[in-house]
């Protein structure tokens, strides 16, 4: 594990025990509710440290869809390959 990796799960960790502090200090206020998606956030950099940050730059640039458009590619030479040649 990297030190950039470390970091990011550090920054998760912080946010998540942060989120948490705050909600068991509003003692079961329905605005502790406004801390659940950092808490989300924090718990989702614990678990994947620096991919959370390459993911979201991928989406950010147009990226996102790269594995669907790859897959609709290999789906469609498997169907050529598939397919009987014509024949006139």
């Amino acid at each position: 594990m990297t030190r950039r990796d470390i970091l990011w799960r550090g920054i998760g960790l912080v946010l998540a025990v942060g989120a948490c502090g705050v909600a068991a200090a509003m003692n079961g206020s329905a605005q502790a509710m406004l801390v659940f998606p950092i808490a989300l956030l924090g718990l989702t950099l614990m678990i994947n440290g620096k991919r959370v940050a390459v993911v979201l730059r991928a989406e950010r640039h147009g990226h996102g869809h790269t594995a669907q458009a790859i897959h609709a590619v290999r789906l469609r030479r498997t169907r050529r390959r598939a397919d009987p040649p014509h024949s006139r």
